[in-house]
Parts: C-alpha cells; structure tokens; sequence
C-alpha cells in the first residue's frame, strides 16, 4: 500500500521551497501525496504554487487583515489538527521557520504523526532575531522525526542541539532546485530599465525591522538615488501595512525609485538576474543571489545562512544608514570589490535537493 504524506505549504518561500519535494515526490510510485495550503501568506502563495502548476487538495485560507501571531497560532492549531485527524498521513512533511511550519510540527506531535522539517538546523543563536521565525525553526527541530538539513553547518546546528545523528541528512537547499529551473524560462519577464542604468533589487519586509529600522533603510535607499544618477531601485513592496505605508512615504515620488507589488516568482528571479546588486533582509535571497551572481547587502545584523557570509559573496550591513550607503557605493564604484562579490559561488546546493529528500523518505518506508 502507498504511504500518505502530506506537505504543508503557508507562505511564499515556503512554497518556493517545497515545490520540488511536492514534484519529486508526486512522480514517486510509492506514496500518495497531498498538499495542504494554510494559506498564512493568500495572494503570494497562490502565485507560486500556480507558476509550479500546484494545486492544494486542501485550502485553510487562515489569512486574516493585520493578523497577531497569537491568533493565526491558535486558528492554525485548531485547523491543522482536524485535518490530521481526517486525513491520517503517514508522515508531514514542512520547510522553514514560519508560523505555519512550527504549528505543524507540534499538531503532528500531539497526533503522534512523524514530521519531515525541510532546510532544517539554521539557526542565529539569538532567540528573538529573527522574531519568531528562530523559536520557530527550534520548536519545528526539537519536534522533527527527519531534519533535512541545508548545510553542514545546519547539521552542525542540530548535533550541537544533541539531536540524534541518524535523523540528521544534509541534502542541500530546495530552493537551488527552483531557481535552476525558473532562471531559465524567466528572460521574457526581466524587468524594464532605462537604458544606461544599472538596476538595484531590494526586498525589505522582516518583522524585526519594523519602525525605525526600516525607516533607516528607506533613507538610505532615497540617500543613494539621490547622489547617483545612473542607478535605478526597483522594490517591490511587501503589502504590510509596516512596510508599505513607510516605504511609500519616504521612497514615492522619486525618478529612479520603482516601487510596485510584490512581483511573482518568475519576474523576481528575471529582476534578481537583471539586478548588479541585491539589497535584502530576505533569507531566501541570500541563498538564491549568490547562484546566480548577484552580490547580496543582508539588511540584517545576523543571519542564520552564514555560507555566503563566509565565502565573501553576501555581506550583513543591518538596517543601518551609513552602512548601507557605504557598502552600496562599494560595489557601485569599486570594479575589485563588486568582481569579488560577483563570483557565482552556490554554497547552498547543486538542484538535488529534492530527490535526495524523496529517497531518504522512501527508504524510511519501503
């Protein structure tokens, strides 16, 4: 009899992500999969899943306007748990830190189900940065049956945490294996620059920059639009309220300032290639950047991906005025510099990921 496992899917990147486990493990004769949409992120996931012809066998549609983590927990947990109990998978798999990803982890413990954590092991080692996703990831680890882990630093993470070895794979990052597949249908997309401009993406939307951090940045990026006349910023704008009342009051107006909505995967991916440089506070594009490229300016003070910190290719500026202005004119006007960031080095995997992932599984069951 084929196993059930089901994926959980909430957000975005999280739908990026696990694209290739839920195509991988769909072209596999031994299981029968089922993929279940929380619907934490609405009009986002909806982009992805669609680009990757994915169609949710089930759809919580927990979304709510300005929602707090306290409520979308406790909906998630009442929702998640009364679909374990009709479903009765064999095994959930999830990736990531979000909310969605921790509740699944506890809600499939409670039912006794097993939990494959996908990208599992990153870790800041600062409990409330990023918020909430690093108690998230914790939760999801300390609760998970197989930690596919990203990295050996990710596994390193998690022996460290005295988890038992042989629950511990190291398979790469998933999302290598979306990107190598959508970088290559994407050139018809690329964004429209004026001709003689050289294109900055940014994508600032984190939790833990909200208020005055994010405001920092902002000026930054208004400061550097300012004194070069020869740069286009395209950012797209995450729909918060904390993002894009802000961002729209300081960044509007300006000529070499593009704000618009947040664009589908597919365009992203074609601006990221357009792009000379990245500035983000997004974990994904910190894997994602340097694959095809693309020097990242991480709009954070610590990150949980230190890969391509350490291999010269990403570099934490934090939500910091000076700095981001510092840095930016680096790679603008320093030809070294920019070549020493610009070396298409993926410390993050080779776009196997995802068949590592099914075997593991297949080989836990069959």
């Amino acid at each position: 009899m084929k196993k059930k496992i089901l994926c959980i899917v909430g957000t975005r990147p999280e739908a990026i992500k696990m694209a290739p486990v839920i195509l991988a493990l769909k072209a596999a004769s031994w299981v029968n999969v089922r993929v279940l949409a929380t619907a934490q992120h609405r009009q986002m996931l909806d982009q992805v899943l669609s680009l990757f012809d994915i169609v949710p066998d089930i759809d919580l549609d927990v979304m709510r306007p300005n929602q707090t983590l306290p409520a979308l927990t406790a909906r998630l947990m009442t929702a998640l748990d009364a679909c374990f109990e009709d479903e009765a998978p064999d095994a959930v798999l999830a990736q990531g830190d979000t909310t969605t990803v921790m509740v699944a982890a506890l809600a499939a413990f409670y039912r006794r189900i097993p939990f494959g954590h996908v990208e599992a092991g990153l870790r800041t080692g600062d409990l409330f940065n990023p918020f909430p996703e690093e108690m998230n990831r914790i939760v999801a680890g300390n609760l998970a049956r197989w930690h596919f882990a990203p990295t050996e630093s990710a596994r390193r993470n998690l022996l460290a945490e005295t988890l038992p070895e042989d629950a511990i794979f190291v398979t790469g990052n998933t999302v290598i294996d979306a990107l190598l597949d959508i970088a290559e249908r994407c050139d018809d997309v690329a964004p429209a620059i004026p001709s003689g401009q050289r294109l900055v993406l940014v994508t600032a939307h984190r939790r833990e920059n909200f208020g005055e951090p994010f405001a920092q940045i902002c000026r930054a990026i208004r400061h550097l639009a300012d004194r070069r006349e020869d740069v286009t910023f395209l950012y797209p704008v995450h729909p918060n309220p904390n993002v894009k009342e802000i961002a729209c009051a300081l960044l509007g107006g300006h000529p070499r300032i593009q704000l618009c909505e947040p664009l589908d995967y597919l365009p992203f991916v074609a601006a990221m290639k357009r792009a000379h440089f990245i500035l983000s506070d997004s974990g994904g594009v910190q894997e994602e950047a340097p694959a095809l490229g693309k020097p990242v300016l991480v709009l954070r003070r610590e990150t949980e991906r230190p890969e391509a910190v350490t291999e010269g290719v990403v570099k934490l500026v934090g939500p910091d005025f000076d700095a981001i202005v510092r840095e930016s004119l680096r790679l603008l006007d320093d030809a070294d510099a920019y070549r020493a960031m610009a070396r298409g080095v993926s410390p993050y995997g080779d776009g196997k990921a995802a068949a590592r992932i099914c075997e593991i599984l297949r080989t836990s069951f069959v």
